[in-house]
């Protein structure tokens, strides 16, 4: 790999001098759905083999669990994938949260848990984003574990919900129970130089000042070898004019007792390693690094993968020059200590809002002859950063490129980006006047006037000011989130295919002094300095008409065999959308098919893969062949399919259950079976 600089070089270091041998991959073959993504590797794939392209159409929904009685965050988008573990489906409800059990046979609700309600929870910020839970077998007993978004992590009996006997530590507050249950934030905040200098008492209530920052959690801890690993999420970055913020350590605790075991710091301290990317002595009070999305496992080497998301802010960096490790990464820890084995940081300095958005995925795959266990992060970049999972070194060459500077004052973008020579981009890099729509001569004439206000750019395109002596609208920066938390990625582990969602789209932010946009009384506003520039209206690069401004496809699933790291195909995500087809601008055009202007959600069967079109897409679940993309089947949904989707057997019967929402059904589940 072509490396520039000596942080760069050591970008993928190995602490460990043996490794345990390569585990065969653990998916789903029992039938059951035990984590979050399937398995530990978060393949989102299921050994199950009734349904095929023959008997897909002759699925019916079994049943529908609805989440009217969850609150006002149920009526829009729903992201808890079910977990399936000895006859139970649990899932998470709600913007608080709420634990629930479900009869997988009849959808009904078996039980609930719900936190009582804090002032840390109404400062929220992310409530309503819940991915899960997780699961382990203590001592023969099934185990669930929940991170409210208060920031407290829970422990309830599988079979009860009842909080767990003799686990964590009292919590003195109204209406939590004496056990079962841990404050997650003296763990997080105990050794930070901020909170240690901040002139008062802890308030278990109150939580964290918002002069210091904030944090909350979006994915679901995750179980390895008795280890119970924590991340967390802070406000989105966009939203900030701020550059003080909590860093999102990564904390670890025994799933048995709740002991805490150890953290991660995901800023460097003096001393450790990567501690010198963090120049103007930034780490001291500058955070928003964390594992917002879900994280990933080996067991059998005893490492959790842990990917990362930016610094604060979005869009401009001035105030934290450096490559800011472990930002924008992919880190792997030893999770009996907490360790680092090895990272990748994936983005330097990243502005551009390119955190890695989905869980690593782990397969075991043979390349040229070699059998690889592989861990495969997918970006919003549209790459498949592709490791030895146990070694961290990269599978195929990664290049470090020169790279655009910035032109904004103050701002010191890296010189060079890490570029992956293979598997090939699944999705557009930057965006040119070759890439804009041409249906119409006089709709590319209509899309060329609009890009002359603005400056466009490869991949890295970097942000200019409002106020560029070039007269510039802004710039844009495409792709804006080819692989992303909407659509997370699936795979058939006994292949080594994976298979991409991916929707095209740009973005263009103007770049403001930040005292032009900062509301000190936002909920969303923390920290206390005012940073130099800050983002304000957001979207506002569009196409003529109404109609995008890029060519199509505008979505698709794209599968990559990771033995070669070669594309075998690419369809468009479900149909060309009525309000494009019917679009009085393109009336006598044959058009292709373009695909919805969503990601796609799918899964991964022993014989198919599942999809469902996404969030604006319609309601409708399709069977595609996995060898050729082809589409087989379709049915009917109760309304739009959202985020995950997974499967299980119970009583003899092959599920598929959908997270859906729409107008008149909230965020919900939509089970369905073959006609008995």
């Amino acid at each position: 790999m072509s490396m520039s600089t000596p942080v760069h070089a050591t970008a993928v270091t190995v602490l460990m001098t043996t490794l345990v041998l390569a585990q065969t991959q653990t998916f789903a073959q029992t039938g059951e759905w035990r984590y979050h993504g399937g398995d530990a590797g978060h393949t989102r794939y299921s050994d199950l083999d009734q349904l095929t392209a023959e008997n897909f159409e002759d699925l019916e929904v079994a049943w529908v669990w609805r989440g009217d009685n969850f609150g006002a965050g149920t009526l829009g988008v729903s992201r808890s994938t079910p977990l399936y573990v000895d006859g139970v489906l649990y899932t998470v409800a709600g913007e608080r949260r709420t634990v629930v059990a479900i009869d997988p046979a009849s959808g009904e609700t078996l039980w609930t848990y719900r936190e009582p309600h804090t002032t840390r929870f109404d400062r929220g910020m992310r409530n309503g984003y819940g991915k899960g839970l997780a699961y382990a077998e203590i001592d023969g007993r099934g185990v669930i574990y929940v991170v409210s978004p208060a920031f407290f992590l829970h422990a309830l009996d599988a079979k009860t919900g009842v909080p767990l006997e003799e686990w964590g530590a009292r919590v003195d507050l109204p209406g939590f129970p004496s056990t079962g249950v841990i404050d997650l934030l003296p763990d997080l905040i105990g050794d930070w130089g901020p909170w240690q200098s901040w002139d008062g008492p802890y308030d278990a209530d109150f939580g964290i000042p918002r002069e210091l920052g904030h944090i909350t959690s979006s994915s679901p801890p995750i179980v390895v070898n008795g280890v119970v690993v924590v991340g967390n999420s802070a406000e989105q970055g966009y939203n900030q004019t701020r550059i003080e913020n909590v860093p999102g350590d990564i904390l670890g605790y025994d799933a048995r007792s709740g002991e805490h075991l150890w953290k991660f710091h995901v800023i460097p301290r003096p001393g450790e390693f990567g501690h010198e990317t963090w120049e103007n002595d930034a780490w001291q009070w500058t955070g928003d690094v964390s594992s917002w999305a879900p994280m990933s496992a080996d067991p059998a080497r005893g490492l959790v993968f842990i990917p990362t998301n930016p610094p604060t802010i979005d869009f401009y960096g001035g105030f934290r020059p450096g490559d800011g490790l472990f930002g924008t990464s992919v880190i792997a820890l030893d999770v009996a200590t907490g360790e680092r084995r090895w990272h990748f940081q994936t983005v330097h300095h990243d502005i551009w809002n390119f955190d890695n958005p989905t869980a690593p995925m782990l397969l075991d795959v043979s390349v040229d002859g070699h059998e690889r266990p592989i861990l495969v992060q997918t970006t919003k970049q549209g790459w498949a950063f592709t490791f030895d999972r146990g070694s961290g070194e990269p599978i195929w060459p990664i290049e470090e490129r020169a790279v655009p500077v910035s032109e904004v004052p103050g701002e010191q973008l890296s010189l060079t980006q890490p570029f992956p020579t293979r598997p090939p981009a699944f999705e557009m890099q930057g965006l040119t006047e070759g890439d804009l729509i041409d249906f119409t001569p006089e709709l590319r004439a209509e899309a060329l006037e609009i890009v002359q206000r603005y400056r466009l750019g490869p991949i890295f395109n970097p942000p200019i000011q409002n106020g560029h002596p070039s007269g510039l609208r802004s710039f844009v920066s495409c792709p804006s989130g080819a692989s992303n938390i909407f659509g997370p990625p699936a795979a058939d582990p006994k292949a080594g295919v994976i298979f991409v969602p991916t929707l095209r789209g740009c973005r263009s932010e103007n770049i403001v002094p930040g005292e032009l946009i900062d509301a000190p009384d936002d909920i969303m506003t923390t920290g206390t300095t005012i940073v130099q520039y800050a983002v304000i209206n957001r979207g506002d690069f569009r196409g003529p008409q109404g109609l995008p401004i890029f060519k199509p496809p505008y979505s698709r699933i794209v599968a990559i065999d990771m033995n070669t790291g070669e594309h075998l195909w690419a369809v468009p995500n479900g149909d060309t959308p009525d309000h494009i087809r019917d679009h009085p601008a393109l009336s006598g055009i044959d058009l292709p098919n373009t695909g919805r202007t969503s990601h796609p959600i799918v899964m991964a069967t022993a014989n198919l893969l599942v999809s469902a079109e996404g969030t604006g897409g319609r309601p409708l679940l399709h069977a595609l062949d996995k060898a050729s993309g082809d589409r087989v089947g379709t049915v009917d949904l109760p309304a739009s399919g959202q985020y995950g989707m997974m499967g299980y057997f119970h009583d003899g019967l092959e599920y598929i259950v959908v997270q859906v929402a729409g107008p008149g059904l909230p965020g919900s589940l939509a089970a369905l079976r073959l006609t008995q």
